[in-house]
Order: C-alpha cells, then sequence, then structure tokens
C-alpha cells in the first residue's frame, strides 16, 4: 500500500462547503480561485503522512528523535506543505496553476497556510496570515479549523472510518452544510450553524471519541502499533533511503529530504520483513510476532484518580515496581518484561467542552450575521460534563502463560502502591 495518496473525498467535501458559503452569502465575496484553493488543501492535506500514517510522526520520529538528543519537532503537516512544493516543482505546475486563473506566488501560501496555519511567527500581528485578508479568516476553518476542530478533515475520516469499522456515525455532513454560516465572532468572520443543530454537533465530538476508543486505541490495535514502532527504531540506523543529489538517509532522516519521503511507504514493513541483513534481525522478529500473532499480552489497565501530567517521567519508576519479587514468589519478570502505555482520551480539546468553542446563530438574527457560544444553560442536560479520561495499560512482553499469569499480580501488587491509581480494569 502506497502512501502518498490524495484525499479525493476531501477535496470534495471542502469544496462543497465553499460553495455552499458562497451561493448562501454572496457578500462574502468567495472567488473560483478560493474554493479552488480550498479543494487543493483538502486534496494535499495528508500527503506529508508518513508509513502507516500517524504511527510514522506520532510514535516512532519522536522517540527516533529523542534517541538521537534531537529536540526538534515535527508533525506530518509540514510534510505536506514540503511534499507539495516538491510536486509542484518537479511537475512544473506553476503554469498549470496559471491555466486556471490561480496566481502561484499568493496561492500556493495560501494553500499551505489552509494546511499547516501560519507559515511564519507574526509576533505583534493580529493576522497571521499571507495568503488571504483576514476579512476570508472563515476559509482556513475548512480544511483543518485550529478554533474548534469542526471541518472536512474530521467529516472525511470519520466517515470513512465509521463505515469500514461497522461503527455508528450520527453525524451528517450533509447536514452541517445545510446551516453552515460565516458569521461575526469577536470581529472576526467565522463559520458558524443554526442553534437548533446543538445535539448534532455533540454527535461530531462524540463519534470521534468513540472511533479511538474503540479502533485507534483499542488495546489490541494499540500495541501492535507499539511493536512496529520499535521495530521501525531498532531498524533506523540501518536502513538507506536514496534522496536527491544520491545522499542517503534512514527512516528518521527521510522526511527531510521530499525525493527520499516518496520512498518511504508502508512497503518498508516487508522490506525489513524479507530482508537478510543481519542488523535487521531484531526488527525482523518483532514483525515477524506480529504477523504469526504473538504480540505482547494485556495485563490489566487503571485510571487514575486525578490526572497525571508528568507520566512520562514516572514510566520508568513504574516499571521497577512492576518487576519488584511477588511476596509468594514465582516467576522472575525484570523491568524489560513490561510496556506501559498511558492514553489520553478526549472530546478533541483536553478536558474542555468542544460544543462551547463551535458558534451558533439563531433564525431571528440571520440579518445581524451574529453567532455566539451556546450557554451553558441551555446546553442539552442529556450527555458528559467529562470530556477527558487519562488510562494506563501494561503489557508483558513474555506471551506464556505462566508470565503472564505472574505478570497479572505483579500489576495488582503495583496498583497497591500508588495511592493515585484506581483497581485493575478489563482483566
Amino acid at each position: 500500500m502506497k502512501r502518498h495518496t490524495f484525499h479525493g473525498f476531501m477535496g470534495y467535501l471542502a469544496g462543497k462547503l465553499a460553495e455552499a458559503l458562497r451561493s448562501r452569502q454572496p457578500e462574502l465575496n468567495i472567488t473560483e480561485r478560493d474554493v479552488l484553493c480550498v479543494q487543493i488543501a483538502g486534496l494535499c492535506h495528508d500527503l506529508g503522512h508518513g508509513p502507516f500514517s500517524h504511527l510514522y510522526d506520532g510514535l516512532f520520529l519522536p522517540k527516533a528523535l529523542e534517541k538521537k538528543r534531537k529536540l526538534k519537532k515535527w508533525k506530518h503537516e509540514k510534510g505536506s506543505c514540503d511534499m507539495l512544493d516538491h510536486l509542484l516543482k518537479e511537475n512544473n505546475l506553476e503554469p498549470v496553476m496559471e491555466k486556471y486563473k490561480l496566481i502561484p506566488e499568493e496561492d500556493i501560501t495560501f494553500i499551505k497556510e489552509m494546511i499547516a496555519g501560519p507559515l511564519q511567527e507574526s509576533e505583534g500581528q493580529e493576522w497571521p496570515y499571507k495568503g488571504r485578508p483576514e476579512k476570508k479568516s472563515f476559509l482556513y476553518e475548512i480544511v483543518s479549523n485550529k478554533k474548534n476542530g469542526v471541518d472536512v478533515d474530521k467529516f472525511d475520516y470519520l466517515a470513512r472510518d465509521s463505515l469500514y469499522l461497522g461503527i455508528m456515525n450520527n453525524f451528517d455532513f450533509r447536514r452541517f452544510l445545510q446551516f453552515a454560516r460565516v458569521c461575526e465572532v469577536d470581529g472576526r468572520k467565522t463559520i458558524c450553524t443554526r442553534d437548533k443543530e446543538e445535539d448534532h454537533m455533540y454527535h461530531l465530538f462524540y463519534t470521534r471519541h468513540r472511533l479511538h476508543k474503540r479502533a485507534c486505541q483499542h488495546r489490541v490495535s494499540h500495541i501492535i502499533q507499539e511493536m512496529i514502532a520499535e521495530a521501525f527504531l531498532k531498524a533506523d540506523d540501518h536502513t538507506e533511503i536514496e534522496g536527491s543529489g544520491g545522499s542517503m538517509f534512514t527512516l528518521s532522516t527521510a522526511n527531510e529530504d521530499m525525493e527520499a519521503y516518496t520512498k518511504l511507504t508502508d512497503n518498508v514493513f516487508e522490506e525489513i520483513l524479507n530482508s537478510s541483513e543481519p542488523n535487521l534481525q531484531e526488527s525482523r522478529q518483532i514483525l515477524q510476532n506480529i504477523i504469526s500473532r504473538k504480540i505482547y499480552k494485556f495485563v490489566g489497565e487503571t485510571t487514575p484518580k486525578n490526572p497525571i501530567p508528568d507520566w512520562k517521567s514516572l514510566k520508568s519508576s513504574w516499571k521497577t515496581k512492576l518487576a519488584q519479587p511477588l511476596p509468594e514468589g514465582g516467576r522472575y519478570l525484570t523491568r524489560k518484561d513490561f510496556k506501559i502505555l498511558v492514553i489520553e482520551r478526549d472530546y478533541g480539546m483536553d478536558d474542555k467542552d468542544p460544543i462551547q468553542h463551535v458558534h451558533f446563530y439563531s433564525k431571528s438574527d440571520l440579518n445581524k450575521a451574529k453567532a455566539k457560544a451556546m450557554p451553558e444553560e441551555k446546553e442539552s442536560k442529556i450527555g458528559t460534563k467529562i470530556f477527558s479520561e487519562q488510562l494506563i495499560r501494561v503489557f508483558c512482553k513474555k506471551i506464556d502463560d505462566e508470565s503472564v499469569k505472574a505478570a497479572k499480580k505483579h500489576f495488582k501488587q503495583w496498583l497497591r502502591m500508588e495511592p493515585n491509581l484506581d483497581g485493575p480494569e478489563g482483566n
């Protein structure tokens, strides 16, 4: 499976939302250029994903950079912008853009800003974007909405993932298109929806939460992702990917050269698996274990009574406590036999209520083009008041029955040593 794909449906949705606003509110002066740029941004939004999507930039790359003592951070949105530049240059696309009445020096910046946000620090400036003026601020909310996450990126993956995973999706993007309007909020034009749509917007965030819980953060898929990242990490210094000018790159540096990055696809899994290179033996064994379903065994999970913000600094001591001998004796387990994962689940805005960041207009205020947040007293009383949770999961790398049985006892013993942790769940 190749990594770099265009998001046709997301580009379609981006265009449909821009066109809906254009036809409903001609006073916004949305041009054909604007609509085409929004569509291109939707198409190219995820060009920067590495192998296995967020596994590359969310799991593998941070660990690889930490191992090399590099403090820089990298997100796939930057990769999308770099890849867009690469494609434009390699395919000489600026004349093609001009053919479609785009202005490359302005519109390429606009497209990249819609994908990744402001491209440069703009300290002291109220409007940080260069591609479009502040009066068209709402256009920056279509592809990647930094204010509240209500954007076509979310519409796209909720519809697709829910369909393929058989999970009910009660959010209908067509209904959102029907009621979307641009209103003034705090002096800036913002995409809003009708006040009667509060429940519908709640479904958007709730469906996202359920997808993460039942699929993205399911304990089996989660530990398999961790094992793949572990295999890539062990393979990092022993891989060579040719980039521009014949320069060679590794898994963790290929994103610095777009020619090399185009070659870094999901196929790297098979390349490691089928390699006979001695230095890739450890990586190869991990991937073979995944295929043979010899994955790390789930021991238990627990919910902190209070969120632990500095959990990364505590993982080492947790492993030491987990490995302490049992009073009754038994199988000997070490720190290296345990894998601890901490999962942060939320509705898209940490511990905040996302509905409070969506703005609603009423039918009676249409002429005023004003909108406001939903007052808490008017919010539906049927719903959650808790919007985030933290789970700590423990796995055992030894998968034989006796070791797993012992690991579960170690886990329960560890819980008794940690006053901030609740009892075991899901054993």
